[in-house]
């Protein structure tokens, strides 16, 4: 099996043009199906697993959750014309603080759902001009557009269910 590359050391290239927007808004609404279609099958023990003191599938899916609101405050940014973009939180305090492990799989998934909806919909109102607007990104250290943001937050969702299955697939 191949070992998942950390997300901390992925390296990105936003070269590609605002026409291929669409796509990336499709990925990210298809995520909380992606995931509910993955967590459907594992059992129910399974979803909670801790397996090397890393996350456990519920835990994954709880920091999409958390991401959301990192995702609409950099809208916001591009909105605002800022220069520098809202960091996030290298810590991910709000994820460990959750404790979605504590919480039922059905209102974890429903709450992504939720989030994720309101995310597209606000890329969905977005015109081409701030689709296209820059900003730079802290911790890659170079500057992005609203449509390498939205991408950015694809990438992350594709990492996150590729740790899901990872995960499932070790039970």
């Amino acid at each position: 099996m191949v070992i998942i590359t950390k997300w901390i050391d992925r390296k990105f290239d936003f070269n590609f043009p605002i026409g291929v927007f669409p796509w990336i808004v499709e990925r990210l609404r298809g995520t909380p199906a992606r995931i509910e279609e993955l967590v459907k099958t594992i059992p129910l023990s399974g979803l909670t697993k801790k397996p090397d003191s890393k996350w456990s599938i519920q835990e994954n899916i709880g920091h999409l959750i958390k991401v959301e609101e990192l995702h609409n405050n950099r809208i916001d940014d591009f909105l605002a014309k800022k220069e520098i973009l809202i960091p996030a939180d290298m810590e991910n305090r709000r994820t460990h603080d959750a404790d979605y492990n504590s919480q039922n799989i059905e209102s974890i998934l429903k709450s992504f759902r939720v989030v994720r909806m309101n995310f597209v919909k606000r890329l969905e109102e977005l015109d081409e001009d701030i689709i296209a607007r820059s900003s730079h990104h802290p911790r890659l250290n170079t500057r992005m557009r609203l449509i390498d943001m939205a991408y950015f937050a694809a990438e992350h969702d594709d990492y996150h269910l590729a740790v899901i299955t990872h995960l499932s697939r070790k039970l």
